[in-house]
């Protein structure tokens, strides 16, 4: 009786564990939630992107900022970014000014690249964005954490040097790359955060170090998953220079 009694409570123990581990599995549901995630149903949006750069120290300090917005399509016929004829409209003033004045301020100019097809395209079809990260770094752990007030799970990878290219390693030193998701319970991304250090050599004399940390803010939309919020803040110094950056884009789905 004893014996019957301790093997049913070693199985029940060893079943439990197994459930636990099955729930567990947030890699798994990750990746079953971007499988279904890849995008093809009509999107349309506006995204607004914001830029600050500083460069240099004390009176070789250049600080600039930019502003600009558009509206996009995305359909079977492809991608369509579309500047309103008051962003145009900036544009040309800038310019204009950029040409009498060197140091005239250009908001739109500053912000220009961040708005065009291979800057957006990320932002729209963040599913197969974020499975590329995920193919650069090597999992690590999975704990229960919240995300914005909300019961989720974040998963943490590690980038490894070797996943980057040669030309991206030729004179990296010291490498540290890190990679947080946060899912819901069914597996569905939530939001990520991805932070890489860099401490690099060139030509003998020559070190820089450079940190880069990306920020991401997810949400389903049909079969799709997109970024409301992407944050890129950037810091570096070398050569006896140093700057820092941010740029900010959010996307308002219409319709």
């Amino acid at each position: 009786m004893r014996n019957r009694i301790t093997a049913a409570l070693i199985s029940g123990l060893l079943l439990s564990a197994f459930a636990g581990t099955a729930q567990a599995d947030g890699l798994s549901d990750l990746k079953a939630a971007l499988a279904k995630l890849q995008g093809s149903a009509p999107l349309k949006a506006t995204v607004e992107a914001r830029t600050w750069n500083r460069q240099g120290d004390g009176k070789d300090l250049e600080e600039t900022s930019g502003l600009a917005s558009v509206s996009l399509e995305e359909s079977a016929r492809g991608l369509q970014v579309l500047y309103s004829k008051d962003t145009l409209n900036k544009l040309d003033a800038e310019e204009r000014a950029k040409e009498k004045d060197s140091k005239a301020k250009t908001p739109t100019l500053n912000a220009l690249s961040e708005v065009n097809s291979s800057a957006l395209r990320p932002m729209i079809f963040a599913g197969p964005a974020l499975t590329r990260m995920m193919e650069k770094a090597n999992f690590k752990s999975e704990k229960a954490d919240t995300y914005k007030g909300q019961a989720a799970r974040v998963l943490s990878f590690e980038f490894s040097i070797d996943k980057l290219s040669e030309r991206e390693r030729k004179f990296m030193k010291k490498y540290e790359g890190l990679l947080d998701i946060w899912i819901a319970a069914d597996g569905t991304p939530l939001g990520c955060k991805a932070t890489q250090n860099i401490h690099g050599r060139a030509y003998v004399v020559i070190s820089f170090d450079i940190r880069n940390e990306e920020e991401w803010t997810f949400a389903v939309v049909g079969d799709r998953l997109v970024a409301t919020r992407k944050e890129n803040r950037n810091n570096g110094s070398g050569m006896g220079e140093k700057g820092e950056g941010k740029v900010v884009k959010t996307l308002q789905i219409q319709g």
